[in-house]
């Protein structure tokens, strides 16, 4: 037994197919299918059954394939710990961000990142907040910026910084004249959200208390992809939102007039950086929380005043 037969078990077991693992694993069909087949002699189990398409682990398979998992999580960790003594950051750090922060977090952090640490590459991703947490338990990703808590059992939550909500209203509106609003004023006809998946739309609706409401469906014209779909609708004047402040950032003269802060308390998204708890590059993914910090004004890592709303 050695780590290029768990490799290839754990490969196997992902793609269910002996010709998807061999490219994945950079060897040839033959090559693949006879390491397996002689780790399971050696171990004098079937590890899977071959006469399933597409390929199926079996009981004791998915036993050992865990196993493998565990020793090869160890084995990097032994590279990672030499880099670390050495004081090394290098390798690949593969992320998932939720699309509601990508647009407006990465243009802050990451061209410092590069630069401080030029022998790390960033695989970076947009998910919606189900995906990554399933990429994360799968091990398909690193680390993931995302809004929190996700009160998820085997994930780590590191809180990073508190994103105020602010409500970008039309000029024809009625709560344009206000200068702070509570959720109680919005107009909830008038109220465009982001589409079904988005965990900020949840958060919206739990801000707006619209769960508790009957036939909620029916008050929504229109659901939006994005967050700049929703600004570009407010700013026909009509209508309104609720935006991140990280989105306001790059609001026109013009625009920052839409804009009417809550009352306190503040509804706020927390934001953090989710890891597996089992989590390997531990010196990348500290890099990637100091480079993130360093580009977020500090009134944002504080939460005073604030109200976390759920997911």
């Amino acid at each position: 037994m050695n780590l290029q037969q768990l490799e290839y078990i754990v490969a196997l077991d992902k793609l269910q197919n002996f010709v998807k693992a061999s490219e994945a694993c950079f060897v040839t069909q033959a090559t693949l299918s006879m390491m397996v087949k002689k780790l399971e002699e050696e171990l004098e189990v079937k590890l899977f059954d071959r006469s399933r398409q597409p390929v199926k682990t079996t009981a004791i398979g998915e036993k050992v394939v865990s196993q493998a998992k565990h020793i090869l999580a160890g084995a990097r960790r032994m590279k990672e710990i030499i880099e670390e003594e050495k004081g090394i950051i290098s390798g690949e750090l593969r992320i998932g961000i939720i699309p509601t922060l990508a647009p407006y977090l990465l243009p802050l952090f990451l061209k410092g990142f590069l630069r401080d640490f030029p022998q790390v590459k960033l695989l970076i991703n947009e998910f919606t907040t189900e995906i990554i947490i399933q990429k994360l338990r799968n091990g398909d990703l690193d680390a993931a910026v995302l809004a929190t808590p996700l009160q998820e059992v085997g994930l780590q939550e590191d809180v990073l910084f508190y994103e105020r909500y602010f409500l970008y209203v039309g000029k024809q509106e009625k709560g344009f004249s206000k200068q702070f609003v509570l959720p109680k004023d919005i107009d909830l006809s008038r109220l465009w959200l982001l589409e079904e998946g988005h965990c900020m739309r949840a958060q919206v609706l739990n801000l707006c208390s619209l769960k508790k409401q009957k036939q909620v469906g029916e008050q929504f014209l229109y659901n939006a992809g994005s967050i700049e779909t929703l600004k570009n609708m407010v700013d026909t004047d009509f209508g309104m939102t609720i935006i991140p402040e990280l989105a306001a950032g790059n609001l026109s003269p013009a625009q920052r007039k839409r804009l009417r802060f809550f009352r306190k308390p503040v509804p706020v998204r927390e934001i953090s950086l989710v890891t597996h708890r089992e989590f390997l590059k531990a010196s990348l993914v500290r890099s990637l929380r100091v480079s993130i910090l360093a580009s977020i004004p500090p009134h944002m890592q504080q939460a005073e005043q604030v109200a976390v709303l759920g997911i």
